[in-house]
């Protein structure tokens, strides 16, 4: 392939406009040039069938490459299963290791944070995996299922029924579900709410 980029006189990490730029000023010369006379005409007539042959050879190899990283899936399927098994750290890791940075991922590593009592992270995740893919319902309902658990926490909190170690809108690590023994009834509808999301979150695929 590198010849086909010599032919051009450009370099393999040239853009898409700078290969059509060479292509376009160099099948000008050649094609001004095939009419000369002798040897200096058949050179040109001979350079614009390699320039075009070169040309389609590199445009084709670039569109090959780009419906190749289309076709592309990433399976995340190892790391659902990790959720689900309760292995937060290893599906963190597995997280931790892939170089894209798919909705998908941001999804599920705003399930990961869920499952450590992030919230607001857990809130900022899903919301880079909306503004992705903005008509994936998914996502959408996760989000909302997830504002809803954070309002009811925060009114909770703001009523004093709750023993959180923090006020639930600063971010920082905190117990979810409460931990005031005395309000039963309040400790079971949040556990109940928890688990409604990480139910949608693990098992919408």
């Amino acid at each position: 392939m590198r010849k086909y980029y010599e032919i051009l006189g450009v370099s393999e990490s040239a853009s898409e406009q700078e290969i059509n730029e060479a292509y376009k000023n160099l099948k000008a010369k050649y094609s001004k040039e095939r009419f000369l006379e002798g040897e200096e005409g058949n050179r040109a007539a001979k350079n614009l069938t390699k320039l075009e042959t070169a040309y389609q050879e590199i445009i084709n190899s670039k569109k090959a490459y780009k419906e190749e990283g289309n076709s592309r899936v990433e399976d995340f399927s190892d790391i659902e299963v990790l959720i689900k098994k309760g292995d937060i750290n290893g599906a963190q890791a597995k997280l931790d290791d892939m170089s894209e940075r798919s909705a998908e991922w941001h999804y599920l590593q705003s399930v990961v944070f869920y499952k450590k009592n992030w919230t607001n992270e857990s809130k900022k995740q899903l919301e880079i995996a909306m503004n992705m893919e903005p008509h994936n319902v998914k996502y959408s309902d996760a989000y909302t299922k997830l504002k809803q658990k954070m309002s009811f926490n925060d009114r909770q909190y703001q009523s004093g029924n709750a023993n959180y170690n923090a006020n639930p809108n600063d971010g920082t690590q905190r117990q979810m579900g409460g931990s005031d023994t005395n309000d039963c009834m309040n400790f079971c509808t949040t556990w109940c709410c928890m688990n409604l999301l990480c139910n949608m979150c693990c098992n919408c695929h």
